[in-house]
Parts: structure tokens; C-alpha cells; sequence
């Protein structure tokens, strides 16, 4: 399937590894040209020449903390007019509801709720105005399942689910269409570590750990950062104009409801 995107621009966020350099390769595929962003230069560098030397596409990497106003400034004035927008960030730190403060909560809402929507604000109405955009926040399935270690990231992360619900039908009608993409257990280093974690607090190696996780997946396997990349571009497509303020899971079926 053509997606419609070739010659688009697109920035990802947090693309030197894991989802979203998932997202970008897969938006690559496409003919859609990239300004990839993450805080470790080298990593970022490393993605940016690969995906140049597989895909004829443009890409500029920008090392910055997109969860910081200067960061967020260096990288937009970087990457100009902009079709599409990935939203991504790594989650916070899992805990115990008993030790998280007021400064744990703001921190949390900084990187997983405050800085998707500062990036909105600033691109969505030059998208409104040339009557075309996407945007996919990359959430988690947390939203719909909570997890109780991870309650900050719940909490962030429910809460840009809220703000796009609203934003989302405001700007459908000008062509922008922004979405929500929830992954579950995929085979990310985020995966690998909190499996280290459950192993250290049960003592258990983490083969066994990772495999009584698999156990609650009906794939019976973690996602592959591909599938997860083809998705978001599916999102990000020409076709998926009439999809609006949409959480779509991509969890392998862990997630049990009905609705």
C-alpha cells in the first residue's frame, strides 16, 4: 500500500533507538524525509547515517532534551516546516506510590504530558493552515491497564490522553489528524530493563522473568520495533484521515476488554 507521504517532513522524537527509531525507518520506507531528535549525539548520529545510507530520504539529527523549552527551540528552528509529528519521550523512573513527591509528579508531566502538548502548540496551527498534518503521541497501554510501578508515568500519560481527546476534533476539520499510539511489551531496552528490575526484586534470573511476562501476552512474544514503525506510519498516512483522537493499542492482546 502507498501511504502518501513521500517528500512529507517529519520530526521524531527519542528516534536514535527503541520505538522510535521504529517509527522513523519505517516513515523512511515511505519517502518521508527526517529530523530525528534524542539527548545522546552519538546514538542519534549512528541512526541518522544508517537510515540515510538505506533510504533516499533527507535527515537531520539534532541532539537536544526536547522535554526542555531550549531543547524544544534548537530543534524545531532545526527543523522548519514540519508535516508530521512524532511525539516521544522515555518514561519515568518505576516506584512506590509511598516515596513519589510533588517534584516527581511535575518532572513526570514535564517529559510525558507538558512537552507533547508544547510541541502541538507550537506546530499544529501552521498544519491547520496549509489543511494538512499528523501527529502520533507514543503513550503507553498504561493508559487503558494501569501499571502500579509505573503511577507517575500513568499519571502523565493519562493525562495528554485527555488533552488530545479535546484537541484532536478541533483540528480534524482542517485536515490534521492527531492520534495516540499505546504500546505494550516490546522488545525495547525500557522492556529489557524492567525485566532486569523484577528479576532483582524476586531474585529470579531474567529469562524466567521475561518469559512468565510473555506467558500474559496472547502473541506469546514481545513486539518488534517494525510492526510497532509500520503502525505509526499507517497513523501518519493519507489513509488515516478519518481516524480522530484515537488510542490504538499495540499490545499483542494483552489488554482483555470487550470495547
Amino acid at each position: 500500500m502507498d501511504l502518501g507521504i513521500a517528500g512529507r517532513r517529519a520530526l521524531v522524537c527519542a528516534s536514535s533507538k527503541g520505538l522510535g527509531r521504529g517509527c522513523a525507518e519505517a516513515l523512511a520506507a515511505e519517502g518521508v524525509d527526517l529530523i530525528l531528535n534524542a539527548r545522546g549525539a552519538e546514538a542519534l548520529d549512528e541512526t541518522a547515517e544508517f537510515i540515510r545510507a538505506n533510504y533516499n530520504v533527507s535527515v537531520t539529527a539534532v541532539a537536544a532534551d526536547i522535554t526542555s523549552e531550549e531543547g524544544r527551540a534548537h530543534v524545531l528552528a532545526a527543523a522548519g516546516t514540519l508535516d508530521i509529528v512524532v511525539t516521544n519521550a522515555g518514561g519515568p523512573p518505576p516506584g512506590n506510590w509511598r516515596d513519589w513527591r510533588r517534584d516527581d509528579f511535575i518532572a513526570a508531566m514535564d517529559a510525558n504530558a507538558l512537552t507533547p502538548i508544547a510541541l502541538m502548540t507550537e506546530l499544529l496551527p501552521g498544519m491547520t493552515e496549509r489543511g494538512w498534518g499528523r501527529v502520533v503521541n507514543i503513550t503507553s497501554v498504561a493508559v487503558k491497564s494501569p501499571i502500579a510501578i509505573l503511577g507517575l508515568s500513568n499519571t502523565a500519560r493519562t493525562a495528554l490522553t485527555g488533552y488530545v481527546a479535546g484537541v484532536a476534533r478541533d483540528v480534524a476539520a482542517q485536515g490534521v489528524i492527531v492520534n495516540n499510539l499505546l504500546p505494550g511489551l516490546h522488545a525495547t531496552d525500557r522492556t529489557i530493563a524492567l525485566d532486569g528490575m523484577e528479576a532483582k526484586l524476586t531474585g529470579e534470573d531474567i529469562d524466567t522473568v521475561r518469559a512468565r511476562r510473555i506467558t500474559t501476552i496472547p502473541a506469546k512474544r514481545y513486539g518488534s520495533l517494525e510492526e510497532f514503525g509500520k503502525t505509526c506510519a499507517f497513523m501518519c498516512s493519507e489513509h488515516a484521515g478519518f481516524m480522530v483522537g484515537q488510542n490504538v493499542l499495540l499490545d499483542g492482546g494483552a489488554f482483555v476488554s470487550t470495547f
